[in-house]
């Protein structure tokens, strides 16, 4: 069974060659999609002189948000499996096989991989972006009767016809309460396993900020109403 892995990445020079190294590394059937969301430093560089069959890369000509390079990369995933990975190193790729066991046994048609279960290595979080976390994945159990510990998790794992038939809209970081109250609509069998976590601080590179909180807020209640 092949697996598609989607990378979105938008200023990554850093940590770009290594993630893709850790992916290459992962002993599974695989392709690997990289969408550089309008980067400023020289990952497209990087990215454009790439000579690998197991990697294919699409530019956007300006940053239009996460959401919009996981789109790109979504329609055009050929694997049985598609899983999300970030590019900033704070997911371990090795966790691949246990990620996508579930629906390989037939038993899930969407894995979460949660940060929140336990038994995984952790590294500590700002306790406001845990908080933050925690109030969105609430939300989202309570307007969908569910009972999700991590709804902003980076790996999120499909079978390639769910997630190609979600019809995503949202451009922004508001793509993860999207998908997730899309899959939990379509009353999907969505299971959740425990990952490790290597958190980057604000300094070193994060991204998502209180702003994004707002906006994810206002997913939640938009699209648990509108398909």
């Amino acid at each position: 069974m092949k697996i598609s892995v989607l990378i979105p990445v938008y200023n990554e020079e850093g940590t770009i060659e290594e993630i893709l190294r850790r992916v290459k590394n992962v002993r599974l059937e695989k392709e690997i999609i990289v969408v550089d969301d309008g980067s400023k430093d020289s990952t497209g560089d990087f990215l454009r002189a790439l000579k690998d069959p197991e990697i294919r890369v699409f530019f956007h000509g300006k940053n239009l948000g996460k959401g919009a390079a996981l789109r790109t990369a979504i329609k055009e995933a050929l694997g049985d499996i598609v899983i999300f990975q970030d590019a900033d190193l704070e997911y371990d790729p090795q966790e691949y096989p246990a990620l996508i066991d579930p629906i390989i046994r037939g038993q899930a048609d969407v894995v979460y991989g949660s940060r929140l279960l336990g038994g995984r290595l952790q590294g500590a979080y700002r306790f406001w972006h845990k908080l933050g976390n925690n109030f969105l994945t609430l939300m989202i159990n309570i307007l969908l009767n569910t009972t999700l510990t991590d709804m902003e998790t980076g790996y999120k794992v499909f079978k390639r016809d769910v997630i190609q038939g979600l019809n995503l809209r949202s451009n922004d970081f508001s793509i993860e309460p999207e998908i997730t109250a899309k899959v939990l609509k379509k009353k999907l069998r969505v299971f959740e396993t425990p990952i490790s976590y290597y958190g980057r601080n604000y300094e070193e590179g994060k991204k998502i900020t209180w702003q994004d909180g707002f906006s994810a807020i206002w997913a939640i209640l938009k699209y648990r109403f509108v398909d």
